[in-house]
């Protein structure tokens, strides 16, 4: 072999490699776009199933565009129904339980991170247990003691129900944050002469908002979608909250798919706009907490 083949065959082989890199590079982008559609076409279909009319929702042929874009499934979704009842009460259950619930993880993670006493593992593999037993195995024991206080039928009871749901996953969730601040910050603030509540208040609650607003993200949706709860302590159609609402297009008679897919995108919306309003947050808490 001459010296003009071997620096040939030298200088096809990175080409050679390079076309290899592009075509798994490509397969990549592939399967990425792939997946992408696979998990947004029933999204999708979800929006335009409740803007077709009715005549094109149940058809042998799917329509993927509807002939025109209607509102009327959107008008029997809330008009036709106790969608503003059933609103209001999802907004004030999930509302105070988002709030009780992050407010009692911070404090528990402060007291199990930034402080030293006896029996503080023993809480922590507790809240793990807790955290491990399934929703739907506590269901009939709370329903029961809720029924011996008093509590079925009511806000409140809801309220507790959610708080037991979401604090535990909250607490844990929270303590990483507080495990990453440096002890020698809240030294240095005792030496200052800050007390607990300001450690709390002016360090420890900017350096742990990015954890916080992660938690309450995880709180609010699980409140917010939660059904079987809600379905199984309240009774009255006044105090069911939209994920029981959302249910009630499906009757004996059949289901009204149009208007079920209207409301599922109300039903949807909040979540949306929550998160697009909290994502703006963890950027702006991780930037304050570094500053502090």
């Amino acid at each position: 072999m001459t010296s003009t083949s071997l620096k040939a065959t030298a200088s096809s082989a990175p080409v050679r490699a390079q076309r290899r890199f592009n075509w798994r590079k490509c397969g990549r982008i592939v399967i990425a776009v792939l997946f992408c559609i696979v998990w947004f076409f029933p999204v999708y279909w979800m929006v335009i199933t409740a803007f077709k009319p009715r005549n094109e929702v149940m058809t042998k042929n799917p329509v993927f565009i509807p002939s025109h874009w209607s509102v009327e499934n959107f008008h029997t979704a809330i008009f036709q129904t106790q969608f503003f009842t059933n609103l209001k009460n999802s907004a004030i259950i999930t509302f105070v339980a988002v709030v009780v619930s992050i407010l009692f993880a911070f404090l528990a993670c402060a007291a199990l991170t930034l402080y030293r006493f006896r029996g503080r593992r023993t809480i922590m593999v507790m809240i793990l247990a807790m955290q491990m037993i399934p929703g739907t195995a506590m269901l009939i024991p709370q329903f029961i003691v809720f029924n011996q206080f008093g509590l079925l039928n009511k806000y409140i009871g809801l309220i507790l129900a959610y708080i037991a749901l979401v604090l535990p996953f909250s607490i844990w969730n929270m303590r990483g944050f507080f495990l990453s601040i440096p002890s020698s910050i809240f030294e240095s603030a005792r030496v200052e002469g800050a007390s607990e509540w300001q450690i709390l208040r002016r360090i420890t609650f900017p350096l742990v908002a990015p954890g916080v607003v992660s938690t309450s993200v995880f709180a609010f949706i699980t409140a917010w979608n939660d059904y079987l709860t809600a379905y199984t302590f309240m009774k009255d159609e006044t105090k069911y909250t939209l994920p029981v609402w959302l249910a009630s297009f499906t009757t004996p008679a059949g289901t009204d798919f149009g208007s079920q897919m209207a409301a599922s995108v109300l039903f949807s919306l909040p979540v949306v706009i929550f998160f697009m309003v909290i994502e703006g947050n963890i950027a702006k808490g991780a930037t304050t907490g570094s500053v502090k």
